[in-house]
Parts: C-alpha cells; structure tokens; sequence
C-alpha cells in the first residue's frame, strides 16, 4: 500500500469526494465524517511520504506504469512533499473546525453538497502539488479552481455569490493564460513532463515561442495568487466566503498556486537560464513584490471587516514570497519557500479565529469587537498570536521568514529592500494593533456571546499555537526548506 501512497492521497479523497453528498442526505453528520476521515488519510499519507523522502530521496510514481514523458508522473521530492504536509495538515484542522462553523453559515440543504466540493478543492490543490505533468497540473488547477468558486458562492451572504462569479470570472482568465503558456511550450518542444521540458528548453530559449510561453504562466499564475496588480478577485472572495472556506482558501489556494510558479520557474525554465537571458525579470517581479508588500498593507488599514482586513493582508503576503523567488539566491529563495509555511499557518489561525466570533454572530466589523478579550479569551489569544506572526515579533514564524528575506537582500547587495520589509511590518503593526487594541483595551457592551463550540476552538488554539512552535524550533522547517532550495538550484 505505501508503494502507491503518492496516487491514494489524491485518489482516497476523491472517491470520498463522490460519496459524501450522497450520505449526507441519509444524515448530515456523515458527509462531514467522510470528509473528516479523507483529510486525516492524506495527512497521514503526506507524512509517510516526506518521511520516506527524507531517509530514501525523491519518489516517482508511474500512472499506470507508463514511463515518463510518455505516461504521468507523480514527483514527491523535498518541495512538494513539504508543501503537501501543510496543505493536508490544515485540510485537517479546517475539517473539524468546519462541522459547526458549516452549519452556522450555510444552509442545511447544500451542507451534503458542500463536503463533496470542499474534497474535491482539496483534491486539486494535493494534485497540484504531486504532478511531474504540466498539463496534469492544469487539470488538478481548474479542479480546485472550479470547486473554489462553488464554495464562495455557497455562503448565506447575500454578496457571496457575486463574490463567488466575480472570481470565476477572473480565475478563468487567469487559467486561459496557463492553458495557452502549455500550449506554446509543448509546441516548442513536444512534451509536458516537466523535468522532460527541463531538459530540452535551455537550447530553445531564443524561442519566441518558449519567451512568449513564459509571460503568460507569469501573468495567469499572478492572477491566481492574488499578486498585486492582480489581486482584485480575492477581497471579495475571502470576505463573503463561510469561515471555514475563507480560512481553507487563505492558507493553501494562494499558497499552492505559488508554489506551482516557482516550479515551473525552476524545474521547466531553469534558474540559469532565467537569469541570463532574461536579466530584467527578476527585477520586474522585485517591484512588483515591494509594492504589493506596501499596497496590500496599506489597503488593509483602510478596512474597518475584518474579514476584509485579512484578505488585502493576504495580498501584502504573496509579495514577500515572491520577493524570496525574485531575489534568486538560497537564502532569499529559502525565505520564500518558509513564508508559504508561515503564512499558510498564520493566516489559517487568523481566519478560524475570525470564524469563532462569527459564529452565531456574524460580527465581522472592527468596531463591534471591543471587549472580546474577556467574552472570548482563547479564540481572541489565538487570534493575537497569529497578528503577532504577521507582524513578524521574534520567536514567531512570521519573523523567521522575514529575516531569510532580509539577509537574501543583502547578499545580493539590495539593502533597498529591507526598508520595504520593515515598513510593511509596521503597517502591519498598525492594522493590528487597532483589532487588539478593541478586543483588549476597550470595554464592550455586556451582551452575553454565544460559547464557541470545542471543535471549532481547539483546530484554532492548536494551528495558532504552531506559529509560536516553530518560531522557536524554527530548524524543523529550515532544514527541509533548505534541502528543497538546493533542489530547485540545482
């Protein structure tokens, strides 16, 4: 069975994804137990996977015992098993958190439905990750695309399903240009197995063809994480979502979305071969990654959802990562590839917590959570330790990644940007600061708030506990992402 655990994590979950709706019409409790249950297999999975990576190397799988580039093949190396691990962890932790939170914000007749979609997100986002084929990834991309507009739209606000077609809208667009960057590369060269077009792009880099292949995977991945300019689909789709979609959605879409860019980047075109050709591309996405940094915060200080809040953070967040693949040295580039660690972590606590006020409330305005604090200590603590991440305070993951990126900086000689990286940080500081200000320092009314469910607190406790973990036992996540960084340098 561990033979072929790199296609049972994906294909367990969605089997489970067809039967869900269907029990949950016998009863609602078993579309979220077979949800429950397809997570906690995945995770397992991905775990004995990175393992067996860490003591065995890189594991290729075969479908259907077809060999590459003739068949697809599943990759599971340092990167992919890493960013696997997180997304079916948090998969996890928003499942069980999910089962209350569902039921207060969605109505009762679409729950059996929403399971079986919400497996289908996690599957295309799991075979994302795995797949060694470009157009396999296409494939598991409009998968966790479409089912990812289907769970904005299922919310019980009334914006949610313009939010929810408003992202497809743009999504799709985003996909086009990934669909036709395929399109170009496999009319240069032939195939779609990506370490096949690794091989045979570097001789064809003064393609047309292979330039213009590019330009679109940059502006259609741009689109599908949210980088600024590109971001305006995802205000709106984080804010009106249910809860635990919102907090699904900002932890792994945008983050699996990156990690498939700096694949393509770095397993099909070659780092080498980037920067020679092509000198002014990194610098371009250099800018754009500081103003993102900039904007993004700077727009969140002007939102008075928290909700909202949050998600024009998310889009600050997308710059820093990118700022790590743009700086294009280990330490830069390990910056980046710990800040999807990070802020998946950071941002799940911040959505749950968000999610556990919510809850039976629907309070999502600023102004109305003063004196939380005390109405709600756990959730309003685990919400505090992921702000404090965010802001990147010593001993929080935030600041791990922050100080990769900073020292990346500064081996390239570019002591610009860590101004920019500061900056960010207080204006993130100042958003911040005026929830905790509201939750802790100022007096509420004395309404009594409904108690938060257990299985919605503990998921949020624990995730927002781990950024504290590994902020101080920051090696576990260095050593991994640095054995993936040398992987894709080569």
């Amino acid at each position: 069975m561990t033979e072929h655990l790199p296609v049972l994590v994906i294909i367990i979950p969605l089997v489970l994804a067809l039967i869900a709706p269907v029990a949950g019409r016998l009863n609602r409790i078993y579309s979220w137990a077979i949800a429950l249950l397809a997570t906690l297999f995945s995770f397992v999975g991905s775990v004995l996977l990175l393992y067996q990576v860490m003591y065995s190397g890189a594991i290729s799988y075969w479908m259907g015992g077809w060999e590459p580039p003739w068949g697809i093949e599943y990759v599971i190396d340092y990167f992919s098993g890493f960013v696997l691990v997180i997304v079916s962890f948090l998969a996890v932790a928003v499942t069980i958190f999910a089962r209350k939170s569902v039921a207060d914000e969605i109505d009762e007749k679409k729950i059996p439905a929403f399971y079986g979609v919400y497996l289908l997100f996690i599957v295309g986002l799991m075979g994302m990750i795995v797949t060694g084929d470009i157009f396999n990834l296409y494939v598991f991309l409009e998968i966790s695309s479409l089912t990812g507009y289907a769970l904005v739209a299922m919310g019980k606000r009334r914006k949610a399903p313009l939010a929810g077609f408003r992202y497809l809208v743009i999504g799709t667009v985003g996909a086009t240009f990934i669909l036709l960057g395929i399109g170009y590369l496999y009319i240069a060269t032939g195939t779609l197995n990506m370490a096949d077009l690794g091989a045979r792009l570097p001789g064809l880099f003064n393609s047309k063809l292979v330039i213009t292949a590019f330009a679109f995977f940059a502006i259609g991945f741009s689109i599908k994480i949210a980088l600024f300019p590109l971001h305006t689909w995802l205000p709106d789709a984080y804010t009106y979502a249910p809860s635990a979609v919102s907090a699904l959605m900002a932890s792994t879409g945008t983050k699996v979305g990156a990690y498939s860019f700096i694949r393509i980047i770095f397993t099909v075109f070659g780092v080498q071969v980037f920067l020679n050709q092509w000198v002014s591309v990194p610098y371009f996405f250099l800018i754009i990654a500081s103003v993102a940094m900039l904007v993004g915060s700077i727009l969140a200080i002007a939102q008075t959802n928290i909700k909202k809040m949050l998600a024009y953070s998310s889009v600050s967040q997308i710059g820093y990562i990118i700022l790590g693949v743009a700086l294009m040295n280990p330490i830069g580039l390990q910056g980046g590839l710990l800040h999807i660690f990070n802020h998946a972590l950071m941002k799940c606590a911040l959505f749950m917590s968000v999610g556990c006020i919510a809850y039976k409330t629907g309070i999502t305005n600023i102004a109305d959570l003063k004196g939380l604090g005390f109405k709600k200590p756990y959730s309003m603590v685990a919400f505090t330790a992921g702000a404090l991440s965010m802001i990147g305070i010593p001993l929080t993951v935030g600041f791990v990644s922050k100080w990769y990126l900073a020292m990346g900086s500064l081996e390239n000689g570019m002591w610009y940007l860590i101004p920019v990286i500061v900056i960010s940080s207080v204006l993130m500081l100042v958003y911040f600061w005026r929830v905790i200000d509201n939750i802790f320092f100022k007096a509420g009314d004395a309404v009594k708030m409904p108690a938060t469910p257990a299985s919605m607190l503990i998921p949020t406790v624990v995730v927002a506990a781990l950024c504290l973990v590994f902020g101080t036992l920051a090696f576990i996540p260095v050593n991994i992402t640095g054995k993936a960084v040398l992987l894709l340098l080569g």
